[in-house]
């Protein structure tokens, strides 16, 4: 399992809108195939960064997974969203995998 964590640095003006955006992923990422963790918006401290995060199978599946999303009707009318309201100023994916646990005792995740 791999989990993809997309760093986002927004227009602090436009809160709003990353959230609409956030919400319509919300929908479109689980049904196109990726467990969606969240998206988490600036609330203290820094008022441009965000993150999306979501667990895929694989890098495979990964590509798979954003086919899907650039044929589904929501996710198509987000990425048109976020080109027209220019709220996303930058935009950086990260893949992790996961290496231990807070039960982990022996490091052997």
């Amino acid at each position: 399992m791999l989990t993809c964590v997309i760093r986002y640095h927004i227009d602090p003006t436009k809160r709003a809108q990353f959230a609409a955006y956030s919400r319509n992923w919300g929908q479109a990422i689980p049904r196109c195939g990726a467990e969606l963790i969240g998206y988490f918006a600036p609330h203290e401290g820094s008022s441009t960064l965000a993150y999306g995060i979501y667990n895929v199978a694989s890098l495979a599946d990964y590509e798979a997974y954003r086919a899907r999303l650039a044929a589904d009707p929501i996710g198509r009318e987000n990425y048109e969203f976020a080109q027209r309201e220019k709220f996303l100023l930058r935009e950086d994916r990260t893949f992790l995998k996961l290496v231990s646990t807070p039960d982990d005792t022996d490091g052997a995740a």
